[in-house]
């Protein structure tokens, strides 16, 4: 399996499917997954790989080294990458070279811009010299200051009627798809109607044309609070867990390591022959 082109990945007859990624292990094992077509390295390695209380902290330094590292694993699926706080804020030229060094340093094929109207001149710019955008309009985590903290966004007939007006200009300047976080099913399902482009969901209900998550969510890593819309196909914290005691128990009852896991010198020698050699120099 090659990696699909961006043109042949959104015109899939099926729902998109697109998880998280921000280390090469984790990536190496998405990556053989036929069903996965899309990692994000997303801007929440804030949250869950560093530990940062909000995804503001991140860099654009942050992003390259995470996103190189996945995309030293991904051969199959389509690799985007997050463009950080305030990152599209910078002049023009500036935040061109952040996209990119997300392309040739990170081996991004797409970066994620969060927001609507202030960006379409960076986004036009970007797309006129080929490189497929993603947006991002909803709860845009970058912008969570600003929306008061972690709430559903469209709610009202105002907030509807600027999501529209955002995501329409943001196709108009040549976004390859749009992803729609924490806003209702019902709006969500007509904007994916209205829009030629296609709609990725996170808390946007099942009408969207694909769906992402953060894995260390869905798989039970994340053990604090999650969100709602959440579902876990697995519990990786649990296993981790069990794996880690079991370890400590075997090192201190010196169970570990075994004599089949050590290994011998090149010659049959004495305690009292090495201890000479260990005290001749």
């Amino acid at each position: 399996m090659s990696k699909p082109s961006i043109d042949l990945l959104l015109n899939r007859d099926r729902p998109l499917t697109c998880l998280t990624c921000y280390d090469y292990l984790t990536a190496r094992v998405m990556d053989q997954i036929p069903e996965l077509d899309m990692i994000l390295v997303g801007d929440s390695l804030g949250n869950v790989m560093l530990g940062y209380e909000s995804t503001l902290r991140v860099t654009i330094d942050d992003m390259v080294h995470h996103t190189a590292a996945v995309g030293r694993a991904v051969k199959n699926c389509y690799l985007i990458a997050d463009f950080p706080f305030l990152e599209a804020a910078l002049e023009l030229s500036t935040a061109v070279r952040s996209a990119r060094r997300l392309v040739q340093e990170g081996g991004a094929q797409a970066v994620k811009i969060e927001g609507g109207e202030r960006n379409l001149e960076l986004i036009s710019h970007l797309t006129e010299f080929d490189l497929p955008v993603f947006g991002h309009l909803g709860l845009t985590p970058q912008s969570v200051e600003g929306f008061g903290g972690y709430k559903i966004q469209a709610k009202t007939e105002r907030t509807i009627k600027q999501l529209g007006r955002q995501a329409r200009a943001l196709e108009k300047s040549g976004i390859s798809a749009l992803i729609l976080e924490c806003i209702p099913a019902q709006v969500a399902a007509n904007l994916t109607r209205i829009l030629t482009v296609p709609t990725i969901g996170i808390g946007a209900g099942a009408d969207c044309d694909g769906q992402v998550l953060v894995w260390q969510d869905m798989a039970g890593l994340n053990q604090g609070k999650t969100a709602s819309f959440v579902r876990k196909w697995g519990d990786v914290g649990k296993y981790l867990q069990e794996a880690f005691t079991a370890y400590c128990g075997a090192v201190i009852a010196g169970e570990y390591p075994a004599e089949e896991e050590t290994f011998s010198t090149a010659e049959t020698l004495s305690d009292e022959e090495i201890r000479e050699m260990l005290l001749s120099s």
